[in-house]
């Protein structure tokens, strides 16, 4: 591996304009491919195998056309105190507003809610018109939009309160914020820092901004949705500076060392570019794992972040190493450029001078079963919040009390019951029944007898009248667990009705496919550990030459993944410093971030595992003590693996400024995972472990090692290959000298 990188490297650096412009060739061809793209279609929740989405299959089939893919709103109307809505003046006033929303030139139908059964509160002081739109939310025009928002102040004018629900007034999709920009900005700040060179810290930068632009315009043009792009975006940004990172500074360190400017490209791709490549692959596989969970949505989103890892790393083997050849002095520190030669006393990494990493290092090998308890347990308490996780789909429950969404909501909670906003939908499949009337009659009695039923609907059937339709409404909230208990229990029903009647009944609803997530996501959570976690420790073994090794490298990330999910459950369920980062509604953590997180976290810290280990393994193979080599690779890597890490904490903390909340959580929990892993697991947990370990820790079975392939990540056969060429070509050039 480390020969055949070694070899790329030099070919990209000699043949760097060719490379350049092939790079603009690619980014050229994808942004027309996405120019071209026609809009990404909305993320349809699909859950294969799962009660919800059958009955949502025969829907579709034994109701055709029912469904609307256009946008919809409630309009929710409240009376004055000590007023009925159904008094003339405030009736008036509600069906004029609804007349007026309803002449829009988008608007397919505005329901009149005095000519609709149930759509006035029993105490007759709130009332909600339906209005659906033949465009998707993201279609509708800002004039359809204003009109839909005029009726609030309208209201207002009449002494109602009036409020929106629905989907008509989503917030636009967003790929970025000013917070993101900042982000930005402080990983240029921490590149300018740890390099001293403008051009070094540019470099990262712009091989990053290449890989997320081919990134994200290769998966507009193949039609995904704003937040799989976004994903993508918040992942390539990250780890294409970072793998720039570590190839820039390998670059700089063998220039020290006296190598050409060719030949130290070609040995930082052959030694850091290995590095990457594995930590690269490691992430992949995470992300790829995703797909074992069954969830469409999910599996876009980890395909597309994966494939923008995968950008990420051949631009750092190819790109950069032909960027270095336009500026092969320029990223050198001030005394190299000069033209200045660094002794032996000056060259910290060739005199083994101490910095804060070796001295780090010292301190944590000098008394490891110390560090090791402080950190488990300081990690052990930061998780304890992990265990009051309650999980669950945002709705218009959790928006902020000030949107008008928000309010639309509670106040249909106040006048209909909390259960209004979500309703059950029971499906009854009598086809092929004798008596499918009696069989949806049957249905209806059993479900209104049912404890935590507020109504039943009459049933609905299709031109048919082999399929029927009921809504049910429960007493409790939609994310209650009374509700879940419900739709369970409405399940166990099920086969009673089906040995009395012959007929199939299947629940579903927005709440009941929330319910079906969740359970799927718990269900696929072991088997998708299993999968990505064995594939990722048998890539460490072959990394690492050890069973140890990565084995503690996978129970490690365990406790950055209990920090993580500490922080989440602290501040968006908790509300704690929930006001600092723009949470003004605490709620349920989102479903499908549990087994997300835990993906994404493993593939990230692996990264740090390989970069920081590897130059470890890199000493102790040259023939240091365990402790030793564990103080030497800390004293190459610590400095720009803590660059690194502060670089991706500052750039996933920029989308925690965007306005979806399933956003807002992921970057907080990226960023708090990368903090406690890197410097906590990876700069702590795992130099005192290895210290333990003494020279266990590099241990193969000699079965295992014959069978595993020898990747050379650490460039021992590379260097010895080009010792023995430069000490023939010594040979071979003396005697000419006599």
């Amino acid at each position: 591996m480390a020969t055949f990188l070694y070899r790329l490297g030099r070919l990209s650096f000699r043949e760097r304009r060719f490379v350049a412009l092939l790079w603009v060739a690619i980014l050229a061809a994808c942004a027309f491919a996405a120019a071209k793209a026609p809009a990404a279609p909305d993320d349809d929740l699909m859950l294969p195998g799962t009660e919800s989405q059958q009955a949502f299959d025969l829907l579709d089939q034994r109701f055709p056309g029912s469904s609307s893919d256009g946008a919809e709103a409630r309009i929710v109307f409240v009376a004055p105190d000590g007023q009925k809505i159904t008094a003339s003046s405030n009736k008036s006033a509600v069906e004029k507003i609804v007349t007026e929303v309803g002449d829009g030139r988008q608007v397919k139908s505005a329901i009149d809610p005095f000519t609709t059964p149930g759509a006035v509160s029993k105490d007759g002081t709130t009332a909600y018109a339906t209005v659906t739109y033949k465009e998707k939310s993201a279609d509708l025009t800002d004039a359809t939009k204003d009109a839909l928002k005029d009726t609030v102040h309208d209201g207002k004018g009449t002494g109602l309160t009036v409020n929106i629900g629905g989907s008509a007034l989503e917030p636009e999709p967003e790929l970025g914020g000013v917070t993101e920009i900042i982000g930005l900005a402080v990983a240029a700040v921490v590149l300018v820092v740890t390099f001293g060179a403008l051009a070094a810290a540019g470099l990262p930068l712009l091989t990053a901004i290449v890989g997320i632009a081919v990134g994200v315009a290769s998966v507009i043009a193949i039609g995904m949705s704003s937040t799989t792009t976004t994903l993508a975006l918040m992942l390539g940004l990250a780890v294409g500076i970072d793998y720039a990172l570590f190839i820039v500074s390998r670059y700089r360190s063998e220039r020290a060392l006296g190598h050409s400017a060719e030949d130290a490209v070609g040995r930082a791709v052959g030694t850091a570019g290995s590095a990457v490549t594995f930590a690269g692959l490691t992430v992949i596989i995470a992300l790829a794992g995703l797909s074992v969970v069954g969830i469409p949505v999910l599996t876009k989103m980890g395909l597309a972040a994966a494939g923008t890892v995968l950008i990420a790393i051949v631009l750092a083997l190819t790109l950069l190493p032909a960027l270095l050849g336009f500026f092969q002095n320029a990223v050198l520190p001030r005394r190299q450029r000069k033209g200045e030669e660094l002794s032996e006393k000056d060259s910290g990494e060739r005199a083994g001078k101490p910095n804060m990493g070796t001295r780090w290092a010292s301190f944590v090998t000098r008394r490891p079963l110390a560090v090791l308890l402080f950190s488990v347990i300081g990690l052990g308490v930061i998780s304890i919040p992990t265990f009051s996780i309650e999980l669950g789909m945002p709705g218009d429950e959790s928006q902020p009390t000030s949107t008008t969404q928000r309010r639309a909501y509670d106040a249909l909670a106040d006048g209909f019951g909390p259960g209004f906003n979500g309703p059950l939908t029971v499906v009854i499949d009598a086809k092929g029944v004798a008596g499918p009337k009696a069989a949806a009659k049957q249905a209806a009695t059993d479900l209104a007898k049912t404890d935590g039923v507020v109504s039943v609907s009459p049933a609905m059937f299709n031109k048919a009248g082999d399929t029927a339709l009921l809504s049910v409404v429960p007493t409790t909230a939609p994310t209650s667990t009374q509700t879940k208990d419900l739709i369970h229990t409405i399940r166990g029903e099920a086969p009673g009705l089906e040995s009395e009647t012959g007929a199939k009944m299947l629940v579903t609803s927005t709440t009941a496919v929330n319910i079906d997530m969740s359970e799927k996501l718990t269900d696929a959570l072991l088997p998708y550990l299993a999968v990505i976690v064995g594939l990722a420790v048998l890539l460490l073994m072959v990394v690492f030459r050890s069973v140890l090794v990565p084995l503690k490298a996978a129970l490690g990330f365990l406790f950055s993944v209990g920090g993580a999910f500490g922080a989440l459950v602290a501040v968006f369920q908790w509300g704690w410093l929930a006001d600092l980062i723009g949470v003004e509604q605490t709620g349920p953590i989102v479903s499908m971030m549990p087994i997300f997180l835990i993906g994404v976290v493993f593939g990230l810290a692996m990264d740090y595992e390989v970069f920081l280990v590897t130059r470890i393994r890199e000493a102790y193979v040259h023939g240091e003590r365990p402790r030793q080599a564990i103080v030497t690779g800390f004293r190459h890597s610590a400095r720009v693996v803590t660059a690194a890490a502060v670089i991706m904490i500052a750039v996933f903390a920029g989308f925690i400024g965007m306005h979806e909340s399933f956003i807002k959580m992921i970057g907080l929990g990226l960023a708090s995972a990368v903090f406690f892993d890197a410097f906590v697991v990876r700069m702590t947990l795992v130099p005192a472990v290895l210290a333990l370990l003494d020279d266990r820790a590099w241990k193969l079975p000699k079965w295992l090692n014959r069978i595993l392939p020898d990747v050379d990540i650490e460039g021992e056969k590379l260097t010895r290959s080009l010792e023995a060429d430069s000490e023939a070509s010594a040979s071979e050039a003396e005697p000419a000298r006599v």
